[in-house]
């Protein structure tokens, strides 16, 4: 059975696979100030960010339409497997369901599946290529499906960001505490449960942060030996090597990928950020 892989654009994919014409990224559209930024393959990291620095006010993001969606849906394959942001954080879920609404009263019927992530970034990344590898294994749709959910229920995603203001201006922080001690410089560290943004710990300072986020992953994730470790950084290559070598020493991967944060990622997590699943 032919199949393709659709998500939308704050999946974090490795090259090799955004390469790969069985995936196609749907876009979401960046606003800071007057500039409108199509987060596709022209999003230029570091002239988004200098505008973000100069500004004061906070940058937004706008999901995909269903018609976008609907679109991507289309063509000659069986299965159409759709990987968004959490629902919890955004409403290109939503958006995905009405495109596949839209696909079979105008189309007909065709196998799609709406994998609403519970996560971001890399976490994304991680649901869709599992779904690329099991269909690739010619795993009935049903069966992908059922083993992709169930690899997303299992996975860990934490976060260590400079600043968690773009995410609390936009309304994405209702399971964390205000921060008050911001003058100390509390860095706190947070993670997905149930697709909703929760603080688990704290540090002071980014690297102490960082590292009570190793030792919290190191304590939490079951089976490592059959895990992928993926951490997505914002602009900070070599913090994001840091975590990878911290996490190595603690928990026996299978494999560990770094990747370069989009345009949502980087709009979200901020200069600096870093997000890890597994």
């Amino acid at each position: 059975m032919s199949f393709k892989i659709v998500v939308d654009s704050c999946c974090d994919l490795p090259v090799e696979y955004r390469k790969d014409n069985r995936f196609q990224v749907v876009p979401l559209i960046l606003q800071i100030d007057e500039h409108i930024v199509v987060d596709d393959d022209t999003f230029d990291q570091a002239d988004y960010l200098a505008k973000v620095a100069a500004s004061d006010n906070c940058a937004k993001t706008a999901c995909p339409s269903p018609e976008l969606y609907m679109e991507a849906y289309t063509g000659d394959f069986d299965d159409v497997y759709v990987v968004t942001l959490s629902s919890k954080l955004s409403g290109s879920y939503n958006s995905a369901l009405l495109g596949k609404n839209l696909y079979h009263e105008e189309k007909g019927d065709k196998n799609i599946h709406i994998f609403d992530s519970l996560s971001a970034c890399c976490g994304e990344a991680q649901i869709a290529i599992k779904a690329f590898e099991l269909a690739s294994m010619g795993l009935s749709f049903e069966e992908v499906v059922a083993e992709v959910e169930k690899y997303r229920d299992e996975m860990l995603t934490y976060f260590v960001l400079d600043s968690l203001e773009t995410l609390r201006k936009n309304g994405r922080l209702t399971g964390v505490k205000a921060i008050v001690a911001t003058t100390l410089n509390i860095k706190p560290v947070c993670c997905g449960v149930k697709g909703e943004i929760v603080q688990k710990s704290q540090g002071i300072g980014i690297r102490k942060a960082l590292m009570k986020m190793t030792e919290l992953v190191a304590a939490e994730l079951k089976d490592p030996e059959s895990k992928t470790l993926m951490i997505t950084h914002v602009n900070c290559y070599e913090r994001a090597c840091v975590v990878r070598d911290l996490l190595l020493k603690k928990i026996p991967f299978k494999k560990s990928i770094i990747v370069d944060a989009a345009g949502v990622s980087t709009t979200y997590a901020g200069d600096g950020g870093i997000v890890v699943t597994c």
